[in-house]
């Protein structure tokens, strides 16, 4: 009897012991792969700030929420960029529900300007050896003019200025960063190098290189809204997510000197279409290089003044042209084109200038074109016509029938014109066509050595 009850306990408790075993096989095994599969989204940026990097960032970021991953780091290293794209950015790392780690990388690399606030504003900040941060004084605001357009400039910039300083300080609080340091950035454009900006407490840690920065982390807190996440790196993937294609093109676009170029190749292939009307392939590489052009400016500080110069100085090309003026509208179109690319993006960041470089080879590559186009224009007036009507004139022709008053035929070019001219001439007689009247040809006779020749 109680070997049946002890029977049929095993019986009802064999189950349950085989479903415990199967989930702690289960548990063994599946624990590796889950902490295995912990990942973290790179995103190297390596050039200005701009608002194709900023929709590649903003895009990432959602990616890596979506995706489960358990936070961005961003390898930094920029000369600044634009307010706008920055501001997205900055947005972006602050409201993400997962940590935002900027990590200015490689040493020697920098985080200038908008670079500055957007490590400011990061989860965790930080930097590898050799580089800096700051220099964050918005700059290219207001304009030239008189008195009065002085003091509107001076009043716009400390608008300008006193709204950075109030914008960054606001986020250094609350990322618990050092104000008054992140107040200088802006105020006095201080910039500071890693183991500097660490002591003064503008950034979190200081590491030699990735695989570092990974260890430093580990076991870190981060306060998201009302969570708290501790991050655990240890055996954590990196997946680097490259710039598409599209971001790419993008890019490359808001690139002040290539903006430039374009615009420069979009006027010159209007001009060719409109002086040689169905040639076609100027004007379909003006237009779309115009239109690009044009898409880069929506990217950049432009200068209108810059652009109506530039444009100035192209219609002087073509005025040279059309009314030879010795070289004057040359001369005044080379300093018009140079005046306008050096104000062309009137922010004074070295990201948005178009440089020299660029500049010089394409104002003498445009001045040399064109003095060429006036020097063959002017050899092709100076030219004795070949066709048509006025090449006839000093064309030789053979008397076929004259009468006494002084008009009659005569057979040139393959055909028979009336003409008219001396008394006295008789068929077979060489003259020279001297002027055409209508349909009717003015003739003198052809005397001496010319008659012997023709």
């Amino acid at each position: 009897m109680g070997r049946h009850k002890n029977s049929d306990a095993g019986a009802r408790h064999s189950p349950a012991r085989i479903a415990s075993l199967a989930a702690l096989a289960w548990v063994v095994f599946l624990l590796p792969a889950v902490l295995q599969a912990a990942q973290m989204t790179v995103l190297d940026i390596k050039d200005a700030i701009t608002p194709p990097v900023a929709s590649f960032i903003k895009e990432k970021i959602d990616g890596a929420v979506s995706s489960g991953k358990v936070a961005v780091i961003i390898r930094l290293d920029t000369p600044g960029g634009l307010d706008t794209a920055m501001r997205d950015i900055v947005q972006k790392e602050m409201n993400s529900p997962i940590p935002v780690i900027v990590y200015v990388f490689p040493p020697g690399a920098r985080a200038a300007s908008a670079g500055a606030i957007i490590t400011l504003a990061s989860d965790i900040a930080a930097m590898a050896p050799g580089t800096n941060i700051g220099a964050a004084h918005p700059v290219g605001i207001g304009g030239e003019g008189g008195e009065e357009g002085k003091g509107e400039s001076k009043t716009m910039t400390e608008k300008v200025t006193n709204d950075a300083v109030a914008y960054v300080r606001s986020i250094a609080r609350e990322r618990g960063r050092n104000e008054a340091w992140a107040q200088d950035a802006v105020l006095k454009s201080i910039s500071t190098p890693a183991h500097e900006a660490l002591q003064l407490k503008v950034i979190d840690l200081v590491a030699s290189d990735t695989n570092d920065l990974l260890r430093q982390l580990d076991g870190r807190t981060v306060k998201k809204g009302a969570t708290t996440i501790t991050l655990d790196t240890r055996g954590v993937t990196l997946v680097v997510e490259e710039m598409g294609f599209q971001y790419r093109l993008l890019s490359a676009l808001s690139n002040p000197n290539i903006a430039y170029i374009l615009m420069l190749i979009g006027m010159a292939g209007i001009f060719f279409e409109l002086s040689s009307p169905g040639a076609i392939l100027p004007g379909v590489i003006g237009a779309i290089s115009l239109i690009l052009a044009f898409f880069a400016f929506q990217t950049l500080p432009v200068n209108y003044a810059g652009f109506a110069l530039i444009l100035l100085a192209v219609i002087m090309f073509i005025a040279e042209i059309k009314v030879p003026s010795f070289g004057l509208l040359t001369v005044g179109g080379l300093i018009s084109m140079v005046l306008g690319s050096l104000i062309l993006f009137r922010d004074e960041e070295i990201y948005a200038q178009v440089s020299l470089v660029v500049i010089v080879p394409v104002t003498l590559l445009f001045a040399a074109f064109f003095a060429a186009t006036v020097a063959l224009v002017v050899r092709v007036h100076r030219r004795k016509a070949l066709t048509g009507a006025q090449g006839l004139v000093g064309e030789h022709a053979e008397v076929f029938v004259w009468g006494p008053s002084g008009q009659g035929k005569v057979f040139c070019h393959g055909e028979y014109w009336n003409a008219a001219g001396p008394e006295g001439l008789v068929p077979g007689d060489r003259v020279e066509v001297v002027e055409l009247r209508g349909l009717e040809l003015v003739v003198r006779p052809v005397t001496g050595s010319a008659a012997r020749e023709a």
